[in-house]
């Protein structure tokens, strides 16, 4: 992998020159007609102090650009060769902010119209400034567009005693990335290089992007420019990390160990055209109590409150919700009785989702804290927790059955009770949320990242959506006037609503052998009919109206409990590998940056086996063959990415693409930057955007 992103580097350049050459040059060599420069001066020199000079760049049209430093990728920095008088020497260029440009899965750092390179010459003590020869430079650099280059050569002279005041320095120094005035630090691992930087908590950033200035990093490793960045910030500390490659040696061949830079140099986009230069020194980088960071441009609270509110009502429809519809079936019909019973019912309803919505939250929130990768539905990669769900679906199925009842549950269909609507709530919000949907991807991306107080309150405000439907119905005689009249039919309803709640038993039950394979299954259904038979005993006693039920209840569940913390951790089976019509990838960042730099359209999706949403979107929009058809057509790579078991680093994209958890869809256009895709796919959008692609320009 990393071989061939270096053939495609010198591939590139080599291009690059090649079309140069072949094209049409100057008279006089290689001429600068495409992007000409003029040398100009701040003012005349003065013995002793720093003489500042401009080379200004004037691009003959738009399309044409020009390159920092490192130019990252492909292209060429500027050289400059001074020819200046004895003991005159020029410092270091001052460049302004470059920008990101991709082509062909290429990161280019580039500059488009007019543009200054500042060099402060230093002069020397009793230089005779007054009557000094001319002084010279030749600069060689390159002029682009998005398909040729031309290698541009100008040779520039300037007469330091012939200058006066120019009024174009005042907006060139503006434009020249200030020096940050304290060092910063940078640590190599084995995947990224990570740099701290000491940046004021005051300071606001936008869109931030380290430009690495330093392309040479030794051991063997070399920037990977297309690569995610990701920005982490506590206080006044700003961590950034860029993805690097290694390069692979073939067996039998000796690399030569380069050291590593003493230090490197780079500039920090801070967004919104700001920046500033830094110098960094070899040191400790920790990320301890440092959180990611998303940039300033995020929603206020109360755009996230709304947002996470239209989110939790719209859950109720998603299909992740289906196997609870159930529950809530039978409380709305249940709650056609007095007002004040209806509202109190409500209420208490209201409370358990809430609750449960924030102990979720408050667990991510302080898990993250920790420095865990973790997201939205994470208690689903716990083996554990499966099996309690599946254990938990068997007993509401037992109960819609009338294997045995619930004394005060708002589903048991006696009289319902403040703890039994609490109870009902909890319930309902536990297991209704294992998948995201609209509106409510982008509160919970932003809740994992802001203060932790405002985070709470956007799962909160999620909770009170969720519960939003049966608010109405309590508080709003109209509405449970339009519901059917309770009766002998809700029995039959009842029973008929085990059929779902069986379904999402035997989806759990498919979901933990996946995981962890057939022996632990078997271990799970010998718990499950262990559960059954003590159920049905508990059914018994309430039938014969004998005493000590609530004691044999209690016994039942103390022991399921202890028997699922006593099963074996199952051994993690590569749920990744269950084959797709698309024949997708698996996801890692260096496989996304090897797939972008292809030049060709990338599709990447999100997924969990536990996921109901991501399933139905796979059935439905992705494992088709008229996708195969049109994915094969644009040659799109596809690219999946399964977290069903913990992954950090998919952890680490759905944080980058502010998303709490799956299902993620992202398309990526030759070239171009990451577009999420909506959470509930159309039938045909993939393929539209599979052909949209092969369209030609």
């Amino acid at each position: 992998m990393i071989e061939a992103r270096i053939l495609e580097r010198l591939a590139a350049l080599l291009v690059l020159l090649a079309v140069a050459f072949a094209g049409p040059v100057s008279a006089q060599g290689l001429g600068d007609d495409r992007i000409p420069v003029e040398l100009v001066a701040e003012s005349a020199p003065q013995p002793g102090e720093t003489w500042l000079v401009a080379l200004h760049f004037t691009p003959s049209s738009p399309e044409w650009h020009g390159y920092w430093s490192n130019p990252g990728d492909a292209g060429l920095g500027m050289q400059l060769e001074w020819q200046l008088p004895d003991g005159w020497q020029p410092g270091e260029p001052l460049y302004p902010l470059p920008r990101r440009l991709v082509i062909g899965g290429l990161m280019n750092h580039i500059y488009e119209g007019d543009y200054a390179v500042l060099v402060p010459i230093s002069v020397p003590e009793g230089a005779a400034v007054a009557n000094i020869a001319p002084i010279g430079v030749t600069a060689d650099y390159l002029a682009c567009t998005d398909k040729i280059c031309v290698p541009q050569q100008a040779r520039l002279t300037l007469d330091p005693s012939r200058v006066g005041s120019n009024p174009q320095f005042s907006a060139w120094l503006a434009d020249a990335v200030p020096q940050l005035d304290s060092d910063a630090r940078f640590e190599l691992t084995r995947t990224h290089l990570r740099v701290g930087i000491p940046i004021p908590a005051e300071t606001p950033l936008g869109d931030v992007h380290f430009f690495l200035g330093t392309p040479e990093l030794g051991g063997g490793d070399t920037p990977n420019y297309t690569g995610a960045q990701t920005f982490r910030r506590q206080g006044n500390l700003l961590v950034a990390e860029m993805p690097i490659d290694q390069i692979a040696v073939p067996p039998g061949v000796e690399l030569t160990a380069e050291p590593r830079p003493g230090t490197i140099e780079g500039i920090l986009d801070l967004g919104e055209g700001r920046g500033v230069r830094l110098t960094a020194r070899p040191g400790d980088v920790p990320l301890e109590g440092v959180e990611p960071f998303r940039g300033n441009a995020e929603p206020v609270l109360w755009q996230l409150l709304l947002a996470a509110l239209a989110g939790g009502l719209l859950l109720n429809i998603m299909p992740c919700v289906f196997p609870i519809l159930s529950l809530k079936a039978l409380a709305l019909a249940k709650a056609g009785g007095d007002e004040r019973t209806a509202r109190r019912d409500a209420l208490a309803y209201t409370a358990g989702v809430v609750v449960a919505c924030a102990a979720l939250g408050s667990t991510i929130l302080l898990l993250r804290s920790a420095g865990e990768q973790i997201g939205w539905a994470f208690q689903l990669q716990e083996p554990a927790v499966l099996v309690s769900l599946f254990l938990l679906a068997l007993a509401i199925t037992a109960n819609f059955l009338g294997l045995f009842q619930v004394p005060g549950m708002a589903v048991a269909g006696g009289a319902p009770s403040r703890s039994g609507s609490f109870s009902t709530g909890l319930l309902a919000a536990f297991v209704a949320t294992p998948c995201t949907g609209p509106f409510m991807a982008v509160a919970l991306g932003a809740a994992l990242v802001i203060e932790p107080v405002s985070g709470l309150l956007v799962f909160m405000a999620l909770g009170v959506g969720l519960a939003l439907p049966f608010l109405l119905v309590g508080f709003i005689p109209s509405i449970r006037r339009r519901l059917p009249r309770p009766g002998v039919w809700m029995e039959t309803f009842r029973r008929w609503m085990a059929l779902p709640m069986g379904l999402t038993a035997l989806a759990l039950a498919w979901l933990i052998w996946r995981i962890g394979g057939a022996e632990y299954l078997a271990l799970v259904l010998a718990l499950g009919a262990f559960a059954l038979g003590g159920l049905a005993l508990v059914g018994l006693f309430q039938r014969r109206t004998r005493t000590g039920t609530l004691v044999i209840f209690a016994a039942l569940v103390a022991v399921l409990g202890l028997g699922t913390a006593l099963l074996p951790r199952p051994e993690v089976q590569a749920a990744g590998e269950a084959e797709s019509l698309l024949d997708p990838i698996d996801y890692s960042e260096a496989a996304l940056a090897e797939a972008r730099r292809s030049g060709r359209p990338v599709f990447v999706w999100f997924t969990a086996d536990w996921c109901v949403t991501c399933k139905v979107n796979e059935g439905v929009a992705i494992e088709r063959e008229a996708t195969r058809q049109a994915f094969e057509d644009a040659n799109v790579i596809a690219m999946r990415g399964d977290w069903t078991q913990r992954d950090e680093e998919i952890s680490r994209m759905l944080t980058q693409q502010g998303a709490a958890g799956v299902p993620l869809y992202l398309w990526y256009a030759p070239g171009g930057e990451a577009e999420q895709l909506p959470q509930v796919l159309t039938p045909d959008l993939l393929v539209e955007k599979a052909r949209a692609s092969a369209r030609p320009e």
